[in-house]
């Protein structure tokens, strides 16, 4: 058999050649505002944007309207002057002859018809939408998936302004300079766990990949410096989402590290569901300037832990102190006090700093005990956004407020969710991780169920948001999203610029494997093992198809031969965080190796039990 076998080039690259094409193309005519140059999708994931290009004589500035289905639904900017213009389009409709007006300074008026494709299959409309064109204006809620569904923006009717066909993962933030932060769509070790993260512009134009060593999961954060906080892990070592690195937003480089191993035991306070591997299962970062100080949420210890900034030592943990050594509650855990109701948090997610001092969180509520034999089941729990008061002298907590609690089993997620705060008293609470199994709500999470089990699942979404305790906003989406994030579609500051982007930090040298068994010579590789090798500009990444539990080495035979061990028996993941890169097939493996330390010539081999195969495939690194 002849191994399949395919270079392929970032996305970044495949943006800057289509970059190059469309402005070859522009320059070539003689584009005016009357008749302007027009790129639908122009960066080629984006499909509900545009780019018009024109020239003017003089400068002047620029208006710009998206013409909504109804006035309400328009969405306007406005551009400073220029004689060349280059201006963004988003908001259009799927499937539609969007109108859009554009008004120069001098009140030129020109109205463009951009025609849009329908939208994928995977960008899912909402089963619910209720609230009110003057409540949320022109807004967009942005979610981001963790089923099978696309990341997309929902205006006030519920109509899909902006969506993306890469398969992003966990979190959108919008950072300083007014773009967006987001994981990358590339896969470096199962489940979930990502080369880094994307800073992207709306036009979905990727500026930068920051690559970090042990991957991305989960959360980020940008610093008042514009540096980076980036969830990871150190996987030689055998325990994932227990790290956090600070990253130089310019070069990639690592600046600090903080191992959670060296704050907390690894072996007591567990959640229902934790296990060695993911003991602690960090799910989200925030600094405080005000006590530069790391809040944290550890999922898999029930706890919100917070670390001193500069030595990574633990100030105090939010949790329900039941299992923990009874020295390390007097010292960090927090007494309830107040005469309101108070509920403790379990397996919560989205920790947040409020400008007070006070912590929220979306609490889960999984299993919503520290003892088995006390384990709430999904049909008796409830899951809900809650904000907590603590006093870190006398180590006092209060409960001030909550949502979710009183809508019970229907807005019970048990994994992934968040909150906002925007104000006092407007916040925003998302439960994404809604699922019904057979009629009777997931006690796990949805994504979980594969084959035949998972056609039984009706996944839903709710995202509400709140000022003072009236439900403003809420829709509910037929899939589960990781978190939900309101942002305008323009921001001043998210200025398109040409050129290529760029690749920073790096993957790190792949951990090689030593012990290299005895092998017999077995030809080509079989049919059976379904074997692909892919080249990207900084990895190798073989997919193949082995049965649980087989031997499996990948070979580099050069001048010195490199070894790799592929794992073949998948981890029994009980926080499937993300499951949008998961394979129908549960023999499916993917396996990537870093080209970071490696040059020269190399022929590819694969020793599968105890048999040594050729791929046929020689590849220059």
């Amino acid at each position: 058999m002849t191994v399949k076998f395919k270079k392929f080039d970032h996305i970044i690259t495949e943006q800057y050649q289509a970059e190059q094409a469309f402005v070859a193309e522009y320059q070539k005519g003689e584009y005016t505002f009357a008749n302007p140059y027009v790129k639908i999708n122009p960066y080629l994931i984006a499909p509900l944007t545009a780019l018009v290009m024109f020239k003017t004589a003089a400068p002047t500035t620029l208006a710009i309207t998206v013409k909504g289905k109804e006035e309400a639904g328009n969405i306007s900017s406005s551009f400073p002057a220029a004689t060349e213009h280059m201006i963004p389009v988003y908001g259009l409709y799927a499937g539609c002859a969007n109108q859009v007006e554009l008004v120069l300074g001098t009140g030129e008026t020109t109205v463009l018809t951009i025609q849009t494709e329908a939208a994928s299959e995977l960008v899912k409309q909402p089963t619910m939408t209720a609230t009110t064109a003057e409540y949320f204006q022109d807004n967009i809620m942005f979610v981001s998936p963790t089923s099978t569904a696309a990341t997309a923006g929902y205006d006030y009717k519920g109509d899909v302004r902006w969506y993306s066909t890469l398969n992003f993962a966990f979190d959108i933030k919008r950072v300083q300079n007014g773009r967006l932060l987001i994981g990358t769509h590339r896969l470096l070790m199962p489940p979930y766990h990502t080369t880094g993260i994307y800073e992207m512009g709306m036009i979905g134009k990727i500026y930068k990949e920051y690559r970090i060593p042990g991957g991305y999961h989960h959360d980020q954060f940008e610093m008042e410096d514009g540096n980076l906080l980036i969830l990871t892990q150190d996987p030689p070592r055998g325990t994932v989402e227990d790290m956090l690195v600070l990253v130089d937003r310019k070069t990639g480089q690592i600046l600090k590290s903080w191992d959670y191993q060296k704050a907390l035991p690894t072996d007591v306070g567990g959640s229902g569901s934790q296990d060695s591997h993911d003991w602690f299962h960090n799910n989200a970062v925030w600094y405080d300037k005000k006590t530069n100080s790391l809040t944290l949420s550890g999922r898999h210890q029930d706890a919100i832990i917070n670390i001193d900034y500069e030595t990574g030592a633990l100030n105090w943990v939010i949790g329900d102190p039941e299992g923990w050594p009874q020295e390390l509650v007097d010292k960090y855990f927090f007494k309830p006090v107040g005469e309101g109701d108070f509920d403790w948090q379990y397996e919560q997610h989205a920790c947040v700093v409020l400008p007070d001092g006070d912590i929220m969180a979306f609490d889960n509520g999984h299993w919503r005990a520290k003892v088995k034999e006390n384990y709430v089941p999904a049909k008796d729990n409830f899951s809900r956004g809650v904000r907590y008061r603590i006093d870190t002298e006398k180590m006092e907590i209060e409960q001030v407020w909550q949502y979710g609690k009183e809508r019970g089993a229907e807005f019970f997620s048990t994994y992934i969710c968040n909150v906002e705060y925007y104000d006092e008293g407007h916040y925003l609470v998302h439960s994404g991780g809604v699922g019904f199994f057979d009629g009777e709500v997931c006690n796990r999470p949805p994504v979980q169920f594969r084959g035949e089990d998972e056609k039984k699942v009706v996944f839903n979404s709710i995202t509400v948001e709140l000022k003072d305790d009236v439900v403003m906003y809420e829709m509910q989406l037929p899939a589960n999203f990781y978190r939900a994030e309101k942002l305008k579609l323009y921001a001043a500051e998210d200025v398109l610029t040409l050129g290529k982007g760029e690749l920073l930090g790096t993957l790190g040298v792949t951990e090689e494997f030593t012990t290299i068994p005895p092998a017999e010579a077995g030809g080509m590789v079989p049919a059976q093992y379904n074997v692909k090798l892919g080249l990207e500009e900084d990895r190798m990444i073989l997919k193949a198809t082995f049965e649980k539990g087989q031997m499996v080495l990948l070979q580099l035979e050069g001048e010195t031969t490199h070894s790799y061990f592929v794992p073949t028996t998948k981890r029994p993941f009980l926080a499937m965080c993300v499951g949008t890169f998961q394979e129908s097939d549960e023999r499916a493996v993917e396996f990537p190796v870093s080209r970071e330390g490696l040059a020269g010539e190399y022929k590819i081999s694969l020793i599968i039990d105890e048999y040594k195969y050729e791929t046929g495939v020689t590849v220059n690194l």
